[in-house]
């Protein structure tokens, strides 16, 4: 089994490091690590580092960086605008799409979501899911996970995007006969469990995104960005 890996903010300029907080909560008291374990830690933006379990205490683990590796992002990149859903599924969303590789993830409003964010912490139990995905796939990148959208907002990111797709039960055009940029963004729309309305998939035509589906079948909202991340990704030759 490969080290777990620990997001810190930045990486120490020397060989000792000190977990502390929540991360070193998790590293002492949940995990139990021990002096001679090894862990990798991370700042989420490409920088890790291979450690040494030097102490550890309550709450408190310290570590001797052995070897740093630098991963630069991916390109073209790959952003989904994942329709907001309801209960648990929204959380296994941003889960699973983080465990095969999204590079961001905008939560979009639609007219068919069911569930209306009246403040902040469904978009930071999003940001903590991303965060928990990130360090169990032992990912360099930590996805990013903005602030939610209208439909207007997301029809003008996608009209800045290398390539934008809808994906779409009623297309007849299968998502792996797009042809793919080398640079930019992609993006990809991922409608609510009640899907994309009509009028919302009328703006995103006009912004230039191309509807698009995965295969015969409907997926949930909560497994379709995903597939299409992963789709991508084979396509890419990130996989």
């Amino acid at each position: 089994m490969s080290p777990p890996l620990f997001l810190v903010d930045e990486l120490p300029p020397g060989d000792v490091l000190r977990l502390d907080g929540p991360e070193g909560h998790h590293a002492a008291v949940v995990q139990r690590l021990r002096v001679g374990e090894r862990i990798v830690v991370g700042d989420g933006r490409g920088t890790r580092a291979s450690a040494v379990v030097t102490a550890v205490r309550k709450g408190v683990l310290d570590a001797e960086l052995v070897a740093r590796s630098h991963r630069s992002a991916a390109r073209p990149s790959i952003a989904v605008v994942q329709g907001i859903a309801k209960g648990d599924r929204a959380e296994l969303a941003v889960a699973t799409m983080t465990e095969v590789g999204v590079d961001r993830i905008v939560p979009w409003q639609a007219a068919r979501t069911v569930v209306r964010w009246k403040d902040d912490r469904p978009l930071q139990r999003w940001r903590a899911t991303a965060r928990e995905a990130t360090k169990q796939s032992r990912r360099a990148w930590l996805p990013d996970v903005a602030d939610p959208v209208k439909t207007a907002d997301a029809a003008r990111m996608l009209a800045g995007t290398a390539v934008a797709l809808v994906l779409h039960e009623e297309s007849d055009r299968p998502l792996s006969t797009v042809d793919l940029p080398a640079e930019g963004e992609i993006a990809v729309v991922v409608g609510p469990e009640g899907g994309i309305d009509a009028d919302e998939l009328s703006v995103f035509v006009a912004a230039g995104a191309l509807p698009v589906r995965l295969g015969s079948d409907v997926l949930r909202t909560s497994t379709a960005g995903a597939a299409a991340v992963a789709a991508l990704s084979v396509r890419l030759g990130r996989w």
